[in-house]
């Protein structure tokens, strides 16, 4: 699962991290809701931890919008304050659990685990980009009926590109969402696995979805 966790107080947001990295999600960060709202808007998220109290633009706020613009991923509320009429508000708002501070951090994980669960009830669990196909449940990749053997660092480098179809993909967004790394190492990590990828979807097939976008970074989309 890749969780979005939106949390103004660093050292929440850090230990939530960590805890969900532990338990093997993939995990983005952003502290304020105008960040958070950009994060949701480009990458598709298997749930999001949301707190409500945030600077700028806050977390009621930001659910609506994300409800609005028919962004339906499973989003778990925090908040400091515990009031019945906030719960309320922000079930209203079209959040889909609740949880109060302070909580217990297995409580949260299990939460988090059960909004997946509800989540992919309703999301096919195969992507799609022309005839390349990647099966998110099997970790089974195909291309043209062909199939596609992938290594760990692949398949997630692969889905990565595939629910960012049509968005170009800067190689620190890809370093922090594939390899978890907040920093550049100064190498061509991303660009050597980037052409081993390519070398197995794109080297005997037409048309080529894998494009470098110069000086940026990389794009999965299909021909026009």
């Amino acid at each position: 699962m890749r969780v979005l966790v939106v949390e103004d107080e660093k050292k929440t947001a850090s230990f939530i991290r960590k805890a969900l990295q532990a338990e093997g999600f993939a995990v983005d960060v952003c502290h304020n809701g105008d960040d958070a709202w950009a994060a949701a808007r480009a990458t598709s998220f298997d749930a999001i931890v949301l707190d409500i109290m945030l600077p700028g633009r806050d977390g009621l706020s930001l659910l609506r919008q994300l409800r609005e613009r028919q962004n339906a991923t499973p989003v778990l509320l925090l908040s400091a304050r515990g009031e019945v009429n906030e719960r309320v508000e922000g079930l209203n708002a079209g959040a889909d659990d609740y949880l109060p501070k302070p909580f217990v951090i297995a409580e949260l994980i299990a939460r988090i685990r059960a909004l997946g669960r509800r989540g992919s009830e309703t999301k096919s669990p195969v992507l799609r980009v022309a005839d390349l196909t990647l099966d998110t449940l099997t970790r089974e990749a195909q291309r043209g009926g062909v199939a596609i053997e992938l290594t760990t660092r692949e398949y997630r480098l692969l889905e990565f590109l595939m629910r960012s179809t049509g968005r170009i993909c800067g190689r620190m967004a890809i370093l922090e969402k594939v390899w978890d790394y907040d920093f550049d190492p100064g190498s061509n990590l991303v660009d050597v696995n980037v052409m081993r990828l390519r070398e197995k979807i794109d080297a005997d097939f037409e048309p080529k979805l894998l494009h470098t976008v110069r000086g940026i970074g990389y794009v999965m989309k299909e021909p026009a």
